[in-house]
């Protein structure tokens, strides 16, 4: 029998209990050592594993394993499993290149592309094997790191590819979140690679082979301010209000680590305001999904101050939102 949404958003709205409260990430806070953490977060039922990476990783597993199970269209998920797909092919291109075997671990899951797929195309060049959104890249970035070694420029071309294709499939779906979250979420990627190249002095060519033209972002503008050098770039940016950029930039000049956290800020509360509030459709799942994200990255977050012995009140400060 097939899913229906109604059934799909009362199992997401029952597990969606499950996610950490701010009580619980203070409980959190208080542990000494990565061992004691991995305690905690069992006795909460978050999962087990032989230490934390695998906790992790086997957390993440039965959610992806739940949402197939519960998701009417499973394929609502693709716009953020193609991000997987692209880092799969960075990492076997870079692998067969170097010769070296090593890549085949760095695969990860879930993805659109199975990994067979794209360890052939690589290996045996046939690209037309991939889909009709990445081939093309695929095919230049093996062209690229093959004759010039420019890893950077590789990168660049498989990454707008990616963008591109999230845009498109943000928009195919009857979701007005998917849409604007993923504008959003290319927006700030331009951002961060116009910023980067403006502090490394790329030039021209490389913005245009990198960044993604689309409404609501001027490609020539941020381009022509970038080769100016940072402080141009900057000085563009802080009067552009659109995603918030003002603001973003804001927190760009606290440090860069205030500004990457304004930006996982504000697309996970764009996910609370729009799909907590969401009756029907796809939202609900999708806010669930990115509610496990947002609190995978503030437990690694947890974890790395861990590691590092950094005092608890500075851990707190780079946490970001949850959707709990």
């Amino acid at each position: 029998m097939a899913l229906s949404y109604e059934f799909s958003i009362g199992s997401v709205r029952a597990r969606e209990n499950a996610l950490f409260n701010k009580t619980d990430i203070e409980q959190l806070l208080g542990c000494k050592s990565i061992s004691e953490l991995c305690r905690m977060l069992e006795d909460k039922g978050y999962g087990s594993g032989s230490g934390f990476d695998e906790l992790i990783e086997r957390h993440s597993d039965e959610v992806w394993a739940y949402l197939k199970s519960v998701s009417p269209d499973f394929n609502v998920f693709s716009p953020f499993l193609i991000q997987n797909d692209v880092h799969n092919f960075k990492a076997a291109l870079k692998g067969t290149m170097s010769a070296r075997d090593y890549y085949t671990a760095l695969l990860i899951s879930p993805s659109t592309i199975e990994h067979k797929v794209i360890i052939n195309a690589v290996e045996h060049r046939s690209m037309k094997e991939l889909p009709v959104w990445l081939a093309p890249a695929a095919e230049k970035a093996y062209d690229l790191l093959a004759h010039t070694g420019d890893a950077r420029a590789c990168d660049a071309v498989l990454d707008k590819a990616v963008m591109k294709e999230m845009l498109r499939l943000g928009a195919s779906f009857r979701s007005e979140f998917l849409k604007e979250y993923f504008r959003t979420l290319v927006f700030y990627n331009n951002i961060k690679i116009a910023v980067r190249a403006a502090r490394t002095g790329a030039d021209k060519q490389y913005l245009k082979s990198a960044l993604v033209s689309f409404e609501g972002f001027d490609r020539d503008k941020i381009i022509a301010a970038a080769l100016k050098g940072i402080d141009a770039l900057l000085d563009v940016l802080s009067k552009t209000r659109g995603f918030g950029c003002d603001k973003a930039i804001e927190q760009y000049k606290i440090s860069p680590s205030a500004f990457e956290k304004f930006v996982d800020d504000r697309l996970i509360i764009s996910a609370k305001e729009s799909c907590k509030r969401a009756s029907e459709g796809a939202e609900p799942l999708l806010g669930y999904y990115l509610g496990e994200e947002a609190q995978k990255k503030v437990l690694h977050i947890i974890a790395s101050g861990i590691k590092t012995n950094t005092e608890t009140d500075i851990i707190r400060e780079r946490l970001r939102e949850i959707y709990g």
